[in-house]
């Protein structure tokens, strides 16, 4: 009987040690893991901001590919929602409290174990750099008594094991980010009349490897130029390109922006031109600029298949329909490519009659 008390004296002691470890042990955490991505903030704040997305990038579905997941009345923003039952990983449920457009977004995230509930706060943090933008995903709150007894037997710590999975889950996202700023697609339409018009200009030499990083400026020095003067801009930016020299690798084109009438300019390098209405071959480019050599490759096979004839006393153009600046996903951006062709091979031009 004396062993029996003794034996039941020192595991009283234990339990009692224990809870008095555990019960002092600091449970406050604040863990993060932080990584810079070659993509757009806007981007990346849209894709987190609605739970939707996370089934693509969530470190916990590689841990659990049989998770179940509900998602809320509403996924985005503020009041958005979702949760979670997994035999693997738990069940659980998660908040958005604020959300400040690409910049930061805070939820709350709810755990359930067979040893109760336990809260805690997730941030994000977005900040844009040169380079892209560095993304902050992490996690604070404080352990209950139970969850440091629990995690003290684990054969990592808790801090570490949510800090691996948020380097797994922000690898996850950019990879993510990256296959969504790769799509493209390439329509050739066919032959279409374009009405020409008016437009401002200011033209350069290049080669052909730098022509994308004069474009801009140029751009931007027209646009200046007619906003200064108060000249009405008609229509979106486009590019001509007045000769291509192919052995050289070198190109002389124009930037230019559409105006409704003729602008005499006295002085400076943006002037004014008038573009004749011509038919030409259209092939619709949606995705980044650098698919472009592939969309003129279309278009050329389009108009050897149809036996077309290009009408080299033009120039062919690019228009860019809309704005990367205010369009963050490249593979949003559209470019219309018109290669002037004649629509009747039996015209009197001097090309087709030899003259």
């Amino acid at each position: 009987m004396k062993l029996v008390k003794y034996v039941f004296f020192l595991i009283l002691i234990a339990l009692i040690g224990g809870a008095v470890y555990f019960g002092t042990k600091d449970g406050k955490f604040d863990v993060s893991s932080s990584r810079t991505m070659d993509v757009p903030v806007s981007m990346l704040y849209e894709n987190v901001n609605d739970y939707k997305n996370w089934q693509e990038w969530g470190p916990w579905m590689a841990e659990d590919p049989a998770m179940i997941i509900t998602h809320g009345a509403n996924t985005e923003g503020v009041g958005g929602s979702y949760s979670w039952k997994s035999v693997v990983m738990g069940d659980g449920f998660m908040e958005t409290t604020a959300s400040v457009p690409n910049d930061s977004i805070n939820q709350k995230i709810v755990f359930v174990s067979p040893i109760g509930e336990s809260a805690s706060d997730v941030y994000w943090r977005f900040n844009p750099t040169d380079g892209g933008t560095e993304v902050t995903w992490g996690m604070k709150g404080e352990q209950s008594f139970m969850e440091k007894v629990f995690m003290a037997f684990q054969p990592k710590g808790f801090e570490e094991n949510i800090q691996s999975m948020y380097e797994n889950g922000l690898l996850s996202l950019e990879e993510v980010m990256k296959k969504e700023m790769e799509k493209f697609s390439i329509a050739v339409e066919g032959i279409k009349d374009h009405g020409g018009g008016y437009y401002m200009y200011t033209t350069a030499a290049s080669s052909q490897q730098d022509l994308g990083q004069k474009m801009g400026p140029m751009l931007g020095k027209v646009t200046g130029f007619m906003q200064q003067n108060n000249i009405a801009q008609t229509g979106m930016p486009f590019t001509i390109y007045n000769e291509w020299d192919t052995v050289n690798a070198s190109v002389i084109f124009s930037a230019a922006i559409p105006t409704s009438e003729r602008i005499i300019v006295t002085e400076g390098d943006v002037l004014c031109g008038y573009m004749e209405p011509t038919a030409a071959v259209k092939t619709v480019l949606l995705g980044n600029y650098t698919h472009l050599s592939e969309a003129y490759k279309r278009a050329q096979d389009y108009i050897t298949t149809n036996f077309l004839m290009i009408d080299t006393s033009k120039n062919m153009f690019e228009v860019y329909s809309n704005d990367p600046g205010l369009v963050p996903n490249p593979a949003e951006w559209r470019t219309e490519i018109y290669i002037p062709v004649f629509k009747d091979l039996r015209s009197n031009h001097p090309i087709i009659s030899g003259e």
